[in-house]
């Protein structure tokens, strides 16, 4: 009797231990997409776990991977730094924000160039991008920047080998300033490049431009702060040279007007402004709105709405702009249109 009661005992245990396991396993919100936000996502994460005992498992594969992975229904939301139209959101039966704010900044790796000692404008950063700009004493490379000594060293491009939101942004921007870039380049998540090197993400280019020698590369800024990387200061649409921070992205932002925005369909490069950061984006949530799941949906709901009002000054740490609160006010109002039931 007792080596019954032992036994049975030991299986109400497993039982319960079983179901404790499962009811853990499932305190974790899934999503994917843009390598864009993810710094401020993890911090935004390791908080919201502390405080709430409930994981965020983001898989930072891209935008093109995220709208992929939203629309099979593996993930609860999908992130995207390219924003999708009304009609493609009405296609794929979701609905889409903007969650954060920052800026796509070039980077370079040149022997004796600091942080922020050089200067391109769009023009020549998209030559650089076609191949035309072959070295870094280039004149189109010494008219801008005068007092820099630059070496005969070949450029070596680096570019996003995967779909991107950081492309699109990168690439739209580039298009609006040098025409023969639209006509052979064009602006989109995955675009054929002329010349250059691939890598995966924006901790991919990151690295390769980091350990190759003559490289340019493009991130957003965040990865450039962490990996301590040679900045590039940009001509903006005024004219005037600016460096890549919270002010000059805050800048770039100014004039948006996202009521009117269908879908809060929004690029905000090239914006006007002495002081706008010309290559500035937004990254975008999507999620279903009429999801499989309910309850998860809930609780992505309810971790973004927590990043809102408790995410800031993380996102200012990491140099991200937060959205004004007038923004966030319409954005949780727009939830509405997702069937929680």
């Amino acid at each position: 009797m007792r080596s019954f009661i032992k036994r049975a005992a030991a299986v109400l245990a497993s039982a319960v231990l079983l179901c404790c396991l499962h009811a853990n396993a499932t305190e974790e919100i899934s999503g994917a997409g843009a390598t864009f936000p993810y710094p401020v996502y993890a911090k935004w994460a390791e908080a919201y776990k502390q405080q709430t005992g409930i994981g965020l498992n983001y898989q930072s594969i891209g935008s093109g991977g995220g709208i992929k992975q939203i629309k099979a229904n593996t993930v609860t939301f999908g992130a995207s730094d390219k924003p999708l139209t009304t009609d493609e959101l009405k296609d794929g039966d979701l609905i889409q924000w903007p969650m954060i704010i920052g800026g796509v900044v070039p980077v370079i790796n040149v022997k004796g160039i600091a942080p922020g000692q050089m200067v391109l404008d769009g023009q020549t950063l998209a030559d650089i991008y076609l191949g035309e700009a072959k070295y870094w004493d280039d004149p189109s490379i010494v008219k801008i920047n005068p007092k820099l000594k630059l070496p005969h060293q070949p450029i070596v491009q680096v570019y996003r080998s995967d779909g991107s939101g950081t492309n699109f942004l990168f690439t739209y921007y580039l298009t609006s300033v040098n025409s023969k870039f639209g006509q052979k380049v064009g602006a989109n998540a995955s675009v054929q490049w002329p010349a250059g090197i691939g890598a995966k993400g924006n901790e991919g280019v990151a690295g390769m431009t980091m350990h190759t020698d003559g490289a340019i590369g493009y991130v957003e800024y965040a990865y450039a702060v962490q990996n301590k990387l040679s900045f590039v200061q940009m001509v903006n649409k005024a004219g005037k040279t600016v460096r890549p921070e919270t002010a000059t992205f805050e800048a770039a932002v100014a004039n948006a007007d996202w009521a009117k925005a269908p879908g809060y369909y929004l690029i905000l490069t090239n914006q006007p402004g002495d002081k706008s950061w010309p290559i500035t984006g937004a990254s975008f949530i999507l999620m279903h709105t009429k999801p499989v799941d309910a309850k998860a949906s809930k609780e992505a709901l309810d971790f973004f709405a927590w990043a809102y009002q408790n995410g800031n000054d993380a996102a200012k740490a990491l140099d991200y702009v937060p959205l004004p609160a007038s923004v966030v006010a319409q954005v949780k109002d727009s939830w509405k249109q997702i069937d929680l039931k």
